[in-house]
């Protein structure tokens, strides 16, 4: 069976969702080869930064509804270890240890929100439509919930996910489910300008920043968040690239990892 994603593998990699002829809508084979490329990915220390962006007129349409009406078929237990196949999707690319920009254009609809949300950063082009579709099907958006809540918060889902509602870029950048919105013309550009942002930041210290904002957001004591800010600083400045950091700033030259 054709692959469902393709991949240009690069410092910035680029995962494209690839099923134009659906608009990129996920079945259980382009949850598990996207799963694995954002992990694999993530692992590869040369890897700077991902891409996520869709082929054809459309980011993505959600779940395929072929497929989940025939998962509406299984039982109970069948379904739960489904829907946790997608859930994991999603927390792979939340927890995926560098940086995530989703390029979204045409549609992003019902699980394709869960994707961009537990992205780092979301270019919407300016005519794209959102829409939280799941409860027009009957369904509630459950495994998105906890990924897009925290972009946008609990009010601002109670209005987009009970409503169902479509919606446009301005009210998607008003509800902060994206970070910027761009005309076609400087879709490209817009990201090229974050990526070249990111590769002059030292590589080391993206990573850790990344895992530094998850954990001082997940609501520890401040104490223990003190012990161990502390302990990363103190780690990080005393690193190789810490040192060569601060060298090259002083010598204002480049730093050596932008070589």
């Amino acid at each position: 069976m054709p692959s469902r994603i393709q991949i240009e593998e690069d410092k910035v990699t680029t995962i494209w969702l690839n099923r134009p002829d659906v608009r990129n809508a996920m079945d259980e084979q382009m949850i598990t080869e996207l799963t694995t490329a954002f992990h694999d990915a993530g692992d590869n220390q040369n890897v700077r930064a991902i891409i996520l962006r869709g082929r054809g007129k459309s980011f993505c349409a959600g779940a395929d509804l072929n497929y989940m009406k025939s998962i509406a078929e299984f039982g109970f237990d069948e379904n739960v270890k489904d829907a946790q196949k997608l859930a994991a999707l999603f927390q792979t690319v939340y927890l995926c240890p560098v940086p995530t920009i989703a390029m979204v254009h045409g549609a992003a609809f019902g699980g394709a929100n869960g994707l961009l949300a537990a992205c780092d950063i979301v270019i919407a082009e300016e005519n794209t439509k959102f829409a939280f579709s799941e409860v027009k099907l009957g369904i509630a958006p459950a495994t998105i919930s906890p990924f897009v809540i925290r972009r946008i918060g609990e009010y601002g889902a109670r209005e987009l996910m009970v409503t169902g509602k479509r919606f446009n870029a301005r009210e998607a950048l008003k509800w902060k489910l994206v970070n910027h919105v761009t005309e076609e013309s400087t879709f490209e550009q817009m990201m090229e300008e974050i990526v070249q942002h990111i590769l002059s930041a030292g590589p080391v210290a993206v990573r850790e920043t990344k895992q530094l904002i998850r954990q001082v957001d997940a609501s520890n004591p401040v104490e223990e968040l003190m012990k161990h800010t502390a302990q990363m600083i103190a780690r990080l400045r005393g690193s190789a690239e810490g040192r060569e950091g601060m060298s090259s700033f002083l010598e204002k030259r480049k730093p050596k990892w932008m070589d």
